[in-house]
């Protein structure tokens, strides 16, 4: 299994009972899209290893999940902190200036006034904007992905059309 082809849902945070039940974090900006998961893949020592789902009980954004063949604490243990990931077909898809991050990865960014920036390398994900990170004039760049500055994503080109405010790359 590629790695690549998955979205990270969330993640096993805490035990939840003795009988094999764990909770899971859910980042995600609607969780009630995967209420109706019947197992996922959870990151064991660097591979994605499938596991299904006998329940799951969804609150905000923290589900108790219970496995099969989970049945006791010390099956559900070695579980905690582990990762877990679903398939990116089932991701919804987006339109408009909505993107999701792996999605724009090598997509061409271009600003109005200044034309082509680079591609998108990587993208870090600040607490307050995230930052698509390119390389620009032989320099590691990091320009903000705020609503504000972005003018449309264009899937089919890859590119990626900006308005930054006059200075930012000075």
């Amino acid at each position: 299994m590629n790695k690549a082809d998955f979205f990270q849902l969330g993640k096993i945070t805490k035990l939840h009972g003795y009988k094999g039940a764990v909770t899971l974090f859910l980042d995600a900006d609607d969780p009630s899209r995967y209420k109706e998961v019947d197992g996922i893949f959870l990151e064991i020592q660097g591979q994605l290893i499938p596991y299904f789902l006998t329940r799951f009980d969804l609150k905000g954004n923290k589900a108790v999940v219970e496995f099969e063949g989970v049945l006791t604490e010390e099956d559900a243990t070695p579980l905690i902190n582990k990762e877990a990931f679903l398939p990116l077909a089932l991701l919804p898809p987006l339109s408009g200036k909505q993107f999701y991050f792996h999605e724009v990865m090598g997509f061409k960014l271009v600003d109005k006034q200044l034309g082509e920036l680079g591609v998108v390398e990587d993208i870090t994900d600040h607490p307050t904007n995230p930052l698509f990170i390119t390389t620009y004039q032989d320099k590691e760049t990091l320009l903000p992905m705020h609503d504000q500055f972005l003018v449309s994503v264009d899937r089919d080109k890859k590119e990626i059309l900006l308005d930054l405010p006059e200075g930012i790359l000075d």
